[in-house]
This record gives C-alpha cells, sequence and structure tokens, in this order.
C-alpha cells in the first residue's frame, strides 16, 4: 500500500513540475496560467497609444542617461562604467547588432527585463505558446550615428539612443520557444499591452515606429 501511494505520488510531482516548464529555450512560467484565457486587446490603436515625441524620450535621456554621441568606442571610455552588459537570456533576445552597442545604464537594462518577463507571462495569461521579444538596436556612440547617418534620418545625434537609457523591440520578429506558432499581430498586442501598463506607470517613454517596425522605447 504504501509502495503504492509512494508511486501515485511521484507520477503526479512529475505532470506537476512538467507543466510549470516549456519543452524549449529555459522558459518558465511565472504565473499560474488561468482556466480562460485574458481578453486580447486586439483593436488597440498603436499610433495614439505609442506616440510620445523625440522630445520627451531626449529630455529623459538626458537626465538618467550618459552621452555617448561624441564617443567613437565605449569600451575605451569611462562611461563604461556607467552602463550594464545585456546579458538576461530568459527575457529577451539581441539581435545581431550593426549599428549600436548591447549596453544599457542599469534602470534602462532592468526595465528591458520587466518588458521581456511582463511579455512572456502575458503569453501564459492568453493562453498563447511562449516567446521572446528580440531587441533589434540600443546604444549608439557617434560613430554608429555616423555610419546610420545616409541611411537612416531618425540616427541623429538627438537620439535618445546616444544616452544608453533607449532601445527598439521589433514588432515583426519573435523567437519562438516552442514549435507550436501563434501570428505576429496577436504577439504585437500583447507586448502593446505590457508596454501602455509601462508607460501608464510612468515607467518609459514610448513610440510606435512604422518605418524600422519597431518600439522605441526610453526608460524613464
Amino acid at each position: 500500500m504504501k509502495l503504492k501511494l509512494l508511486s501515485i505520488f511521484a507520477f503526479s510531482s512529475i505532470l506537476f513540475f512538467s507543466g510549470c516548464s516549456c519543452s524549449e529555450g529555459g522558459y518558465k512560467s511565472r504565473i499560474e496560467r488561468p482556466e480562460e484565457p485574458r481578453r486580447l486587446a486586439i483593436n488597440i490603436n498603436f499610433k495614439r497609444e505609442f506616440n510620445d515625441l523625440n522630445d520627451a524620450h531626449l529630455a529623459a535621456a538626458k537626465k538618467i542617461g550618459v552621452a555617448a554621441h561624441n564617443v567613437d568606442n565605449i569600451l575605451e571610455d569611462e562611461i563604461m562604467d556607467k552602463l550594464v552588459a545585456l546579458n538576461d537570456e530568459e527575457a529577451y533576445i539581441v539581435d545581431e547588432l550593426t549599428h549600436s552597442a548591447p549596453y544599457l545604464v542599469p534602470r534602462a537594462a532592468e526595465l528591458l527585463s520587466e518588458i521581456g518577463r511582463s511579455f512572456q507571462d502575458s503569453l501564459v495569461a492568453h493562453h498563447l505558446p511562449p516567446y521572446k521579444v528580440i531587441v533589434s538596436s540600443v546604444l549608439r556612440t557617434g560613430k554608429d550615428v555616423k555610419k546610420l547617418g545616409r541611411r537612416n534620418l531618425n540616427a541623429s545625434k538627438n537620439s535618445a539612443h546616444c544616452y544608453a537609457t533607449t532601445f527598439d523591440i521589433t514588432y515583426k520578429r519573435f523567437h519562438a520557444l516552442s514549435e507550436d506558432e501563434t501570428t505576429q499581430i496577436k504577439l504585437k498586442v500583447v507586448l502593446g499591452e505590457v508596454l501602455r501598463d509601462l508607460k501608464k506607470q510612468g515607467r518609459c517613454y514610448v513610440k510606435h515606429e512604422v518605418k524600422q517596425a519597431c518600439f522605441h522605447i526610453t526608460a524613464r
């Protein structure tokens, strides 16, 4: 009888722990999946919700960031001591960066991790498969700005990207953590819900960029 009870307990434990994680990427849900999926705000107006002007981004960046627009190589400059590398691989994926460097001031790095983790938790609440957000642009030095100047008019010395407070998250691509799939628009909406909540809390400024297909985000 005791042996039978131990076997039942062991089997139940296996079911419990296997149900708490996804099959790939080391992703683990931090919230309990509800019986009914949360309603998706499919009609969210991205242009209206995320239209913070560059002046607001820049003011916040100058207040809490470090200036890198006159720096060619941050690794050789004293501002490096004020930056942290992006390495929270459970929360996000850093894209192959060609015109920026994967560094932010601590407050912005913490915000990025929170966005990534909240996005994953929201997917669970919506009964959607697990994904990670992809960071497409981060800190730009003066050298990066010069490279981008000919192809992107937004890449100016007045960009908040030059202060290590700002990052872009693409809404066209997401990193799948399982073989299950969902649509890009649903993933964009879930990410939009997360960003809208953080904006309301006064945690960040957000601009919905159409040409670059990203959310341009500055920590406050």
